[in-house]
């Protein structure tokens, strides 16, 4: 059109400076941030669901009586205990060792990053 200087017809349109848009940086923000949350909040859970087994198989062990069917009741909840945090540290371990050998980086599932404009 005569009169125009711009050499496109819409216009431009300029990012923010800063390096932000939409209020997020770079990191954990959002979905991401949840899912790390997430994650940590069902491992808590976990842990202390099996804390609280332990006690109560203690209890239950002690309150037996010498009665051998209380006392196998006990064991088997003392151990199903201790296997639920040894698949606990496992899934850990193998989320470290997938993490290291596929991405580089041994946090890389731990700590999963969404890359952000």
């Amino acid at each position: 059109m005569p009169g125009e200087s711009s050499s496109t017809i819409f216009g431009e349109i300029k990012p923010p400076s800063g390096g932000k848009v939409g209020g997020y940086e770079s990191g954990f923000s959002g979905m991401s941030s949840f899912i790390k949350n997430l994650i940590y909040l069902i491992f808590v859970v976990a842990g202390l669901y099996a804390l609280l087994n332990f006690i109560m198989a203690g209890f239950e062990f002690i309150n037996a009586g010498g009665d051998s069917s209380k006392i196998s009741k006990a064991w088997n909840k003392i151990w199903q205990s201790l296997l639920g945090l040894i698949i606990m540290i496992a899934a850990f371990a193998l989320a470290a060792i997938v993490g290291q050998v596929l991405f580089g980086r041994w946090d890389f599932i731990l700590k999963p990053t969404i890359p952000t404009p």
